[in-house]
């Protein structure tokens, strides 16, 4: 007796039991997928909210129309807009865009927009050459000199202390707008 319990095959799991198991998982799955789709899903928009857009895009169209034939008064408020801070009389001096290619590798491009601020009045003769001295500076950086957050510090270090030595004092900060590597 004790031989047949012994070599008796272990009890199967049942196939209707995994059946059921996966039908529960996948009536929880499907409802979790309707929940979220439904809190994504932007709303279908109504006949009134139509005919709103409608009126606003009339109402945008009519007034651009108004400004076109109002003539360059119009063209010249619309495109003031806020005053910079970034101006010469508040001593700061933004530069022309540097776009040059990288020592290495040469296909590389890098484009870098530079604000100098001015202790006291700015010297646009100065900025100039400041300007030049930091395109052909950039002109001798390879790509793996200014990879990652600390090359871009060594960057801004190196390009501050020319900036430095150059103004001989004057400029006190360098704001870097952007930079951007191609």
């Amino acid at each position: 007796m004790e031989e047949e319990t012994a070599h008796a095959a272990p009890k199967k799991s049942s196939p209707i039991i995994l059946i059921a198991a996966l039908a529960v998982l996948t009536l929880i799955a499907g409802g979790g997928g309707w929940v979220v789709g439904g809190m994504l899903a932007p709303k279908p928009i109504t006949e009134e909210e139509a005919k709103l857009i409608e009126a606003a895009k009339a109402a945008v169209a009519s007034k651009e129309a108004a400004e076109k034939s109002a003539g360059g008064e119009q063209a010249a408020k619309k495109d003031e807009g806020l005053p910079l801070i970034a101006t010469e009389a508040n001593g700061v001096v933004q530069l022309d865009p540097i776009t040059t290619n990288l020592a290495y590798p040469s296909e590389n491009w890098v484009r870098l927009e530079v604000a100098l601020l001015f202790k006291g009045a700015p010297d646009v003769s100065v900025a100039t050459q400041i300007h030049q001295d930091i395109a052909a500076y950039m002109k001798t950086v390879s790509l793996q000199q200014i990879q990652g957050p600390r090359g871009f510090q060594y960057l801004k270090d190196d390009i501050e202390e020319r900036v430095d030595l150059r103004s001989e004092g004057r400029v006190t900060n360098v704001i870097f707008r952007t930079f951007v590597i191609q």
